[in-house]
């Protein structure tokens, strides 16, 4: 209903953010819904993971002791859910490589992964309160980048894929991107090792399978 709605009446120049639960096949179904009016861009549709990305940086700055705002360069890849792959292996602290300075295999694995990607349900859990004001302020974070520009700083949103990094298009997916003018720019070149190919696949799977599960949605 929302998709054809916006694709129906929206401003052609609209920007979509979806943030509701699964926010990555949401997103999708939105997008495919209005693309049969013709009218909003396929790449005004987004989903939000800088939740992930900014709950990601938090756990990265208590563990290495740097300060939040000096972390740069991470990437949470895939889907909104505990299947997201947060990458840190590019991060830097003033010039520093964090995963140099952490160096531990065991606590990515075990810890800072699973964390990352529950860490709704833990505060949950924890506080017996919504998780809302954190996903709130990540809306806030990935609108204002969106339109105002990132400075050429990497930041992490769903978007649909253009068949970068081997995610087949369409899907959307958390990509590294810049923004600048109100465009996001996927950040290319990456190496991707085979501990973050395997994670990009699974998660990405995930999306196949939610995708293949909605298909009656999409007319």
């Amino acid at each position: 209903v929302q998709g054809a709605a916006i694709g129906q009446y929206a401003d052609p120049d609209c920007k979509v953010l979806v943030v509701g639960n699964p926010c990555n096949t949401n997103a999708y179904i939105a997008k495919e819904v209005a693309q049969k009016f013709g009218r909003v861009p396929a790449k005004n549709f987004t989903g939000m993971l800088r939740v992930d990305h900014n709950r990601a940086l938090s756990q990265l700055a208590s563990k290495s002791g740097r300060d939040v705002a000096s972390l740069k360069s991470l990437v949470v890849w895939g889907n909104h859910s505990p299947t997201m792959y947060a990458d840190y292996r590019f991060v830097t602290s003033n010039g520093d490589n964090v995963k140099g300075m952490i160096n531990d295999e065991a606590w990515n694995r075990d810890v800072f992964l699973p964390t990352v990607g529950k860490r709704g349900a833990a505060i949950i859990e924890a506080r017996g309160l919504s998780s809302a004001a954190s996903a709130a302020n990540a809306a806030i974070d990935h609108i204002h980048d969106w339109v105002l520009g990132s400075n050429g700083e990497w930041v992490t949103m769903g978007i649909p894929s253009d068949g970068s990094y081997g995610i087949p298009e369409g899907i959307i997916y958390g990509f590294p991107v810049t923004t600048e003018n109100g465009e996001y720019k996927i950040v290319q070149g990456l190496e991707i090792d085979a501990f973050s190919r395997e994670r990009m696949t699974h998660t990405l799977n995930e999306l196949l399978e939610e995708r293949e599960g909605v298909k009656d949605l999409l007319g």
